[in-house]
């Protein structure tokens, strides 16, 4: 049997480029146009910021889950992402994401099962399964200090 799932949204216009978005359950945020377009709002997040995170958060949480089931002792996780947005036949696309994790682990043996599983999880990863951006990582992987 094949499983479905679904999620939910909802925005409201504030007036200007702003708008409130929520989720039943979930606390609201506010949302604009971003400042490098005309009118763009500073300081709020944007549909680009969101779709880069999407990519970001899937990572993360593909990736730490993984590395649970695998009994990879994780120190700590981190990274930043950057998305490429380039006029394309005269429409603005994602063309790139890079996402670079900085990963800690706290055994010596777990930074290469690490390396294999970063992999794996951009391989898994439902959001960059769904782009037609090139996804990319950069990571970096490092043996906790004693």
């Amino acid at each position: 049997m094949d499983t479905e799932y679904k999620f939910s949204t909802q925005v409201e216009w504030k007036g200007g480029k702003i708008g409130e978005l929520q989720s039943d359950g979930f606390p609201k945020v506010n949302v604009a146009t971003p400042v490098e377009f005309p009118n763009g709002v500073p300081n709020v997040w944007s549909p680009e910021h969101l779709f880069v995170a999407a990519a970001e958060v899937c990572l993360m949480t593909t990736f730490t889950g993984i590395a649970e089931a695998s009994k990879v002792d994780l120190v700590s996780y981190k990274s930043s992402a950057e998305g490429k947005v380039e006029r394309i036949d005269g429409k603005f696309r994602f063309t790139e994401i890079i996402i670079s994790p900085e990963i800690v682990v706290a055994r010596e043996k777990d930074v290469e099962r690490a390396e294999r599983l970063i992999n794996k999880a951009k391989e898994l990863c439902l959001v960059s399964n769904s782009l037609t951006a090139d996804v990319r990582i950069d990571y970096k992987i490092t043996l906790a200090a004693n």
